[in-house]
């Protein structure tokens, strides 16, 4: 049974939906220890003052903002605490708006909201109206005393909570020098053109089953036959510089590897019986003669 991590209510208008949170994401990695390449043995990481080169007990452990080089502003805890946010336990949404007017690159993390206990009608109410009204709610949460920016969205048959970046968190691209030659680098259209046809060619139904993260499946495999006394034999790669492409000449060899792989194949045919020269001629085959009496 799955754990809810938070429980409160959804609250619009003066409607509130008693709700649970369940995390929706479990992001799978291989984490890895520090050992000494010496005995073996885990590395454990001190809390050392580098001015005296002796550990710090954790008590005694203050936290600083730096401002400026080495100059830091001393916060207290409890100077922290009196500004966390109040924690109301319900989701404020705020507005609601289409959900193609949200840029991916906002998502943080997703949950799962179930009803909490008398709550699946008024759960059942918010879900099959927004689903209706093809619209995502944009509200706020406090979770983990921290106040989140949030979307609320029906996933199918399930309302499901997304916390995102606020606006001074996703960088603007126009920082970045290089776009500047993109106002230069003009395609032709015969090279649009084809670009267009091998993004139709490679088009499909998003199937995320389809996908799976190969370096980690890579790194277990490794892993096991490691722990099983295998000896792996590392072969250095030679790494070459990527030569500029002819850009016709990558579409053009995209879209060939594109249909060649699409096409169907073919069944190997079987030879043809052989016909005697009476049937390729369309007569009738000639009746052997019967064997006289003895």
């Amino acid at each position: 049974m799955a754990r809810a991590i938070w429980s409160g209510a959804i609250s619009f208008g003066l409607v509130n939906v008693p709700v649970k949170l369940y995390s929706a994401t479990s992001p799978k990695t291989v984490r890895f220890h520090q050992l000494s390449g010496k005995t073996g043995a885990r590395i454990k990481q001190k809390r050392v003052d580098p001015s005296t080169g002796e550990e710090v007990p954790f008590e005694e452990i203050v936290k600083g903002y730096e401002i400026s080089p080495d100059r830091y502003v001393l916060i207290e805890p409890e100077e922290l605490e009196s500004l966390d946010p109040k924690a109301t336990k319900t989701i404020d949404i705020e507005e609601f708006v289409n959900l193609d007017e949200i840029d991916p690159i906002y998502y943080d993390h997703s949950y799962y909201l179930a009803p909490s206990a008398g709550g699946a009608k008024a759960y059942r109410l918010l879900l099959d109206a927004m689903r209706g009204a093809e619209k995502v709610g944009i509200g706020r949460v406090v979770l983990r005393s921290k106040q989140q920016l949030c979307a609320l969205r029906p996933t199918g048959d399930v309302l499901t909570l997304t916390t995102m970046l606020f606006g001074d968190e996703v960088l603007p691209p126009d920082r970045l020098d290089e776009l500047d030659a993109i106002e230069e680098a003009e395609a032709t259209k015969r090279e649009l053109a084809m670009a267009e046809q091998l993004i139709g060619s490679l088009s499909s139904e998003f199937d995320p089953s389809k996908y799976h993260d190969e370096y980690r499946e890579r790194v277990l495999d490794l892993i096991e036959r490691k722990a099983a006394g295998e000896e792996i034999a590392v072969q250095p790669q030679a790494e070459e510089p990527a030569a500029a492409p002819d850009l016709m000449a990558a579409l053009e060899a995209s879209l060939a590897a594109v249909e060649e792989e699409s096409a169907p194949k073919s069944a190997p045919q079987k030879a043809p019986a052989r016909k005697s020269a009476a049937a390729k001629d369309g007569a009738k085959p000639r009746k052997r003669p019967a064997k006289a009496a003895r």
